[in-house]
């Protein structure tokens, strides 16, 4: 997930850590980790700032801590820096709850969701996807909509994205997946709170996409650890616990069910299906569609008899938009980056991915699948130049290399493989539900809160919802949501103030699951 790759504190406690663990390996890679020369290991850096801001209506006073703290292997060696910011309310007293942020890729930094929606700032984009950043100067607003009048806000950059990185002896590597990640992020988070003495706070985990996927592995990490902190919520933007349904290749036919009404939602949007129906209804027919018909005529195959065929073909046809001559040379299986391009074809433009809103004007017109995703450019520019120009000019950070916005090593070295070196393993699609499910039972107190939208094209909705009805998930402390926009929903403006006031809603615990029956 490109763009999402579409996601601090005070110097590391003296104590032993509780979550960091050496990353493992065959012994003879051991070996030759242990005979490379040590990084230096400079200072960790703070930048501490005061501001004032109103929020939820409150105005008040918060302190900024931008900075690193170093995290320790088991040697007790420092293996990574992390840089986190951190927004902290000011004269307040009692269990002030806090909530630690990132967002996803692997291999994205925190901007996404902290210049977007959390943050006291916020970036300004065209909010019906009609235009492109284009270049400087963008624009950067006050954010009143941000949640700090109810929780501090910690956003965390994974090791390789922003300023965070590996130190002494450790390697950019060693953090490049679950184990590696979980285990710096839970550290971290100790860290934090014994520096804060905010153990008795109430705690949440806010994540977009592959974010998700982290806070789900987080949750079930810490709770079952050696130290053992519950939370109290988690936020999960674009959910992404299962990849088998969100994963739009050849021969997965469960993506090809779970995409579907994200197809159905953006052709109606983009006037080539269901006119004049109420979209509420068009989604509900085309869920019951790819769950009771389309799945279930994919898994007949060449058996499928040709009268059924045929029906499947045009009902296919009237949620889609696509004509019933390209499903049928498709043999009735719609990737979806086949959908983005052909959808709007005759146009000569393309659907981003990211959101398909977002329409790109590409040179080949007659390309299969997009050149590039028009929801992550069309963006991108405005947030990289205002988020260093609010870290320099606002925060006063100063740093000796560039922020990472998005590495590409990251997500392309990072290591899925969930079993430890040496032991038998086969590739399988990442599936954290079992984690989470896990973390729920065990701690009968936290909620979970998903936030979906309609036209993201990568995390599908209905995907959201078959997820979450397996595995054992308690039913009673979900709730899922839905507004009109794509993956990373707070672009739009409408969507963003709905989705700041259930926010703050979840948060009063009152939030209520908008599922369709």
């Amino acid at each position: 997930m490109k763009l999402q790759k579409l996601i601090f504190a005070l110097l590391v406690a003296s104590s032993g850590p509780a979550f960091a663990e050496p990353a493992s390996g065959k012994a003879a890679d051991e070996k030759a980790e242990t005979e490379k020369p040590a990084k230096p290991v400079p200072e960790p850096v703070m930048f501490k700032s005061t501001h004032t801001g109103t929020f939820g209506g409150q105005k008040m006073t918060y302190r900024v801590e931008a900075g690193e703290t170093h995290i320790r292997t088991d040697e007790g060696e420092p293996g990574a820096s992390l840089f986190t910011i951190s927004y902290i309310r000011e004269n307040v007293s009692g269990p002030r709850p806090v909530s630690f942020v990132f967002n996803g890729g692997p291999g994205s930094a925190s901007v996404w969701l902290h210049m977007g929606l959390l943050g006291p700032k916020r970036v300004q984009v065209a909010s019906d996807a009609d235009a492109d950043d284009g270049a400087a100067p963008y624009v950067l607003l006050d954010n009143p909509l941000s949640i700090l009048d109810v929780t501090d806000l910690v956003f965390i950059d994974p090791v390789g994205t922003g300023y965070s990185r590996a130190v002494g002896k450790g390697e950019d590597k060693d953090y490049w997946s679950e184990k590696g990640d979980g285990s710096s992020i839970a550290e971290f988070i100790r860290v934090w709170i014994t520096d804060h003495k905010r153990w008795n706070a109430p705690k949440y985990l806010i994540g977009e996409s592959f974010g998700t996927t982290r806070a789900a592995y987080l949750a079930n990490r810490m709770l079952t650890g050696d130290v053992d902190i519950a939370l109290n919520g988690l936020v999960l933007i674009s959910q992404a616990l299962d990849y088998e349904g969100s994963t739009s290749v050849h021969d997965n036919i469960y993506s090809y069910v779970t995409y579907l009404p994200s197809m159905a939602a953006a052709a109606q949007y983009h006037g080539r299906a269901g006119a004049g129906v109420p979209q509420d209804q068009f989604l509900a027919e085309a869920r019951a569609f790819a769950r009771d018909e389309y799945g279930p005529a994919l898994w007949k195959g060449a058996t499928l008899a040709p009268d059924e065929r045929a029906r499947i073909r045009e009902r296919l046809a009237y949620f889609t938009g696509l004509s019933p001559a390209y499903i049928e040379s498709s043999d009735l299986k719609i990737l979806m980056p086949r959908f983005q391009k052909e959808l709007l074809r005759d146009k000569g433009v393309a659907l981003g991915r990211l959101d398909g809103r977002y329409l790109g004007d590409e040179a080949d017109d007659v390309a299969e699948t997009p050149e590039a995703d028009v929801s992550s450019y069309a963006i991108g520019s405005a947030y990289s130049a205002l988020l260093n120009q609010y870290l320099s000019a606002d925060l006063g950070v100063k740093m000796d290399r560039p922020y990472m916005i998005s590495s590409e090593a990251a997500s392309t070295n990072w290591n899925y493989r969930d079993v430890p070196e040496g032991e038998y393993w086969e590739p399988h699609y990442l599936n954290v539900s079992a984690q989470l499910t896990t973390a729920m039972r065990q701690n009968t107190a936290m909620k979970v809160w998903v936030a979906n939208g309609y036209f993201d094209m990568i995390t599908p909705f209905f995907d959201a919802e078959i997820t979450f009805a397996r595995y054992g998930i308690p039913q009673e402390r979900v709730a899922m949501t839905y507004y009109q926009a794509g993956h990373m929903m707070y672009l739009n403006e409408p969507a963003l103030d709905a989705l700041a006031a259930d926010l703050r809603t979840f948060y009063a615990g009152k939030l209520e699951d908008a599922r369709p029956e």
